[in-house]
């Protein structure tokens, strides 16, 4: 069959995979994502979104009108987003491999989207509806659109501006597209690419200066939350730790095939790899640029120098087709990607991928989002939220909370929050605890919590449990 009546076919079985996956697996959306639906809730009732919550994430301003449409929906608009995210990372598969088709062949693209879809860490962000997935998909798809019909133009453009409401680093890329198209181009048609190239930061700034009044508050605050986070490293440790975490989400054996196949691509078919090479550099340099400007220091910011480097290890393994039928080169190179192949497997089976510990971590977190949900919706919790407002033990459950029982900013407070606002809240009202030591460590504590945040205080009385959670009330004396 030709290659484009098997790529759309593989399209329809992965489409029916990440449905029963959907279903087979209920898991919730992280933290992140849980704000853009609340901010989003907050813009469609005409309020100010809370960015300045307690420990509140980076506001993304594509997510929060993603989140908007989705809240519509009422509670399960949690669901539903993670549903669109898994859609969105077999769209980033199937952009892979046209990628990689376009650039080289068929079976290098093939296997690019192979590699891409058995990472672990792509899919385990999409089953948490983690924005770096539809990020990564419009990226990947605006460099295959631009590989088939070069200076393709506003298609591009909006691409990389969706992207660029998502996560600035693709302002980047805009950038570098706009001198590309700008190039040969008349002063007209450059005042009209720089229009789009534009529409990501100034939209993103905009949003900043409306809800509060700092059109750089993003950058400050993020700036500021990293640091309390402990999330920043020096100049020296952002560039060590680049390879580490390249290797770490693609994995050992995919990583140095990786490097093998980016020298070959340079050295054989420099002009075939130009776009997929941008993608690593723009990709590379911007997270060591966030690094050195004091910017969280995390893996997910290198997402998509990894998808090129899965597609670099395509080329190593299977560019033998891009050689002439017949040819000595084409018949060591296939050769060697057989030895390469077998190398790689060997080096699984010594140090196999854990599907268990994926298949229980999936579990967890489902398991754990249905306890809270389960919690919060009992007819106990709902009679003590005339109590007062609900306190949980740090920033981690807020959001979470507020979605479930449909609280604004001021209702939900952090234990942790040394303000005097939340301790004095905390006193009284509904209390959330979590349950079990994996569930503790991972929800009811951060950096600089006191221990005492796990503890219920004085007067408190236990109201409801479930598996990973308990909840416990205060009333004021009348």
């Amino acid at each position: 069959m030709p290659a484009d009546t098997v790529a759309l076919w593989a399209f329809v079985a992965l489409c029916v995979v990440a449905v029963v996956g959907f279903f087979t697996w209920v898991t919730y959306p992280n933290y992140d994502s849980y704000y853009s639906l609340l901010w989003g809730q907050e813009v469609l009732s005409l309020d100010k979104p809370s960015f300045e919550a307690y420990r509140a994430p980076t506001e993304h301003p594509l997510a929060i009108a993603f989140g908007a449409v989705l809240s519509l929906l009422g509670q399960h608009a949690d669901r539903v987003m993670v549903l669109i995210t898994l859609f969105a990372f077999v769209t980033l598969a199937a952009g892979t491999y046209r990628l990689g088709r376009l650039c080289f062949t068929p079976f290098v693209g093939a296997l690019a989207a192979f590699l891409v879809l058995t990472r672990f860490d792509f899919p385990s962000l999409a089953v948490r509806a983690y924005l770096d997935i539809p990020f990564m998909a419009m990226i990947v798809w605006a460099g295959a659109l631009e590989v088939a019909r070069p200076r393709r133009g506003a298609i591009v453009f909006l691409l990389l501006a969706g992207a660029g409401l998502l996560r600035p680093e693709a302002w980047i890329l805009s950038g570098v597209y706009f001198l590309w198209m700008s190039w040969d181009a008349s002063w007209a048609q450059r005042y009209r690419y720089a229009l789009l190239t534009g529409i990501g930061p100034v939209l993103w700034v905009a949003t900043d200066f409306v809800v509060t009044g700092d059109p750089l508050f993003s950058l400050t605050s993020t700036k500021d939350l990293a640091a309390e986070l402990q999330r920043t490293r020096s100049g020296g440790d952002v560039l060590s730790a680049l390879p580490g975490y390249l290797r770490g989400t693609v994995k050992t054996p995919v990583y140095f095939t990786g490097l093998l196949g980016l020298a070959i691509a340079i050295w054989k078919f420099p002009l075939r790899a130009i776009v997929p090479l941008v993608l690593f550099l723009a990709g590379a340099f911007t997270f060591v640029a966030t690094g050195l400007a004091g910017l969280s220091v995390i893996v997910r910011y290198l997402l998509v120098p990894s998808v090129m480097m899965t597609l670099f290890a395509a080329v190593a393994l299977g560019g033998w087709t891009m050689a002439p039928r017949g040819s000595r080169l084409r018949r060591a190179w296939a050769l060697g990607a057989a030895v390469v192949t077998v190398v790689g497997l060997a080096y699984t089976t010594v140090q196999p991928p854990s599907l268990e510990r994926f298949n229980n971590e999936l579990t967890f977190r489902g398991e754990q989002g249905r306890s809270l949900h389960r919690l919060l919706e009992t007819d106990a919790v709902e009679r003590g939220l005339r109590c007062g407002a609900v306190s949980v033990p740090t920033h981690k459950l807020i959001p979470d909370t507020r979605w479930v029982l449909d609280l604004g900013q001021a209702d939900v407070v952090a234990r942790s929050d040394p303000s005097r606002a939340s301790q004095r809240k905390a006193r009284y009202g509904i209390a959330i605890f979590p349950v079990g030591r994996t569930n503790v460590l991972r929800t009811g504590f951060a950096v600089n919590t006191d221990a005492i945040t796990q503890v219920p205080g004085p007067g408190f009385s236990r109201i409801a449990t479930d598996k990973y959670f308990a909840a416990y009330v205060r009333c004021p004396r009348a």
